[in-house]
């Protein structure tokens, strides 16, 4: 991030049938998460609007209760390699998992999207908080989830390791001698850990980026102490202010023990846009978003996001706490303060859950809802946001040609890229020379 003038970064966070659940039932509505125009339309929107990244998640389970897009949806990687061809500077951000994956392939996969892309790609670093996801990955259970992140920080370092098992210039190709690699500047990794064995080097020259941007979300402390490890990009989940601001500070302020600046870790809530000609209009199309929705599903909606089950209890009453030990940890706390805090049923919480999966709802009009994104910026409770519209691509489409202007004729959002690659756009410096190369997570 940039330390002469600081402004926001934004991303936008691609859900074919729209990040609310009923999205894709709304008027001229996108309603697949499989068609490849639909999704190169959003990117060409968010690079009109000079977002810093676009980011495609994933999950390894296929639940027919879950969010629309979540049941049916193409290969992140793969989306991205694609979406590379048709932009210019828009990063590409993609989820693989660190538990159901191996360092290897990820290192090759991202630095070769990053190439192809000319050095836009971004890693979403998860650990897959759905125990059901083991099951298809010839296991019987998911690992616990301190091991998971212990794992997940392991092979973060190991990727970060063969990403730097080569040297920029390495490439000689010199005609003249016949010699085309300087082998003094490619090395192996040797990395013997707990979890992973892994010689290297990696067969790919360093990235355009050095390293691909790497995101993290989990709201863990065990994820907390990742991202401040190794994170670029944090998506956090948050609902009140006062809490995103000491959220944010705590995770800066655990990012020295890393010998890092906060200056290199980006924070970017999730928020879900609502936006009308006045507020009147916005409400009235926030409820006509959740008049679409039942509660039947209720129950199973609510436990997917919050990680535990509620099942029996009345939909009419409080909400009941978590207990002692859960999978989804971050959804699980922040879901369960803010219901506690505002006094919410457990019909509430389906409702706020339905409408953006536990993120932000701001409802208002584009004024408004820049006054809102201005008072969290300058507050130092974010240092942008990453945007989940309700539904593709008019919701988008409203907040890039309404919101961005706004935030672009009060200074904070930038009007052009000054430069091509992701890290340019989040005012990081390309990672170049070798890191300490470990054999272990902490071990040099």
């Amino acid at each position: 991030m940039s330390t002469t003038r600081r402004q926001m970064h934004m991303g936008v966070f691609v859900l074919g049938t729209g990040n609310h659940t009923a999205g894709w039932r709304y008027e001229g509505a996108a309603t697949s998460h499989m068609q490849l125009p639909v999704i190169q339309q959003i990117a060409h929107t968010a690079e009109r609007g000079k977002f810093d990244v676009l980011f495609i998640s994933d999950s390894m389970v296929m639940d027919p209760s879950d969010h629309p897009s979540f049941m049916c949806r193409l290969e992140p990687t793969t989306l991205i390699s694609v979406l590379s061809a048709s932009t210019t500077h828009i990063g590409l951000g993609a989820t693989v998992s660190s538990s159901f994956s191996e360092p290897f392939n990820v290192a090759r996969i991202f630095a070769s999207i990053d190439h192809i892309s000319g050095g836009r790609a971004a890693w979403n670093v998860v650990t897959s908080s759905n125990p059901k996801a083991a099951l298809n990955f010839n296991r019987d259970e998911h690992l616990e989830h301190e091991l998971r992140y212990q794992r997940a920080n392991e092979f973060v370092d190991v990727v970060r390791g063969l990403w730097d098992c080569w040297d920029d210039g390495a490439i000689v190709a010199d005609k003249t001698t016949g010699r085309f690699i300087d082998a003094d500047k490619v090395r192996t990794l040797d990395h013997k850990g707990r979890f992973f064995q892994v010689k290297g080097p990696v067969n790919i020259a360093r990235c355009p980026q050095g390293h691909p941007v790497i995101i993290q979300a989990g709201g863990s402390p065990s994820g907390l102490e990742l991202a401040a490890r190794s994170a670029d990009v944090v998506f956090s989940v948050v609902q009140d202010l006062q809490a995103a601001k000491i959220a944010y500070a705590d995770l800066k302020g655990r990012m020295s023990k890393y010998g890092r600046s906060p200056n290199e870790l980006a924070v970017l809530p999730g928020i879900m846009p609502i936006i009308g000609a006045s507020d009147a209009e916005a409400r009235e199309q926030l409820a006509k978003l959740q008049a679409w929705l039942t509660p039947t599903n209720a129950a199973t909606l609510v436990a997917s996001r919050i990680g535990y089950d509620v099942a029996g209890f009345p939909l009419d009453g409080p909400v009941p706490p978590p207990p002692p030990l859960r999978e989804s940890r971050t959804f699980a706390h922040v879901l369960y303060e803010t219901a506690r805090r505002e006094g919410m049923t457990l019909r509430d919480l389906y409702n706020l859950t339905a409408a953006a999966r536990g993120h932000w709802v701001v409802c208002g009009t584009p004024q408004g809802i820049a006054d809102t994104l201005e008072e969290w910026f300058t507050g130092m409770a974010a240092d942008g946001f990453n945007i989940l519209p309700p539904y593709f691509p008019g919701a988008f489409v409203d907040f890039v040609d309404l919101v961005v202007p706004e935030l672009q004729r009060r200074g904070l959002f930038r009007r052009d890229y000054q430069g091509r690659t992701l890290r340019d756009h989040l005012g990081l410096a390309r990672v170049s020379g070798s890191m300490p190369r470990r054999n272990a997570v902490g071990e040099v």
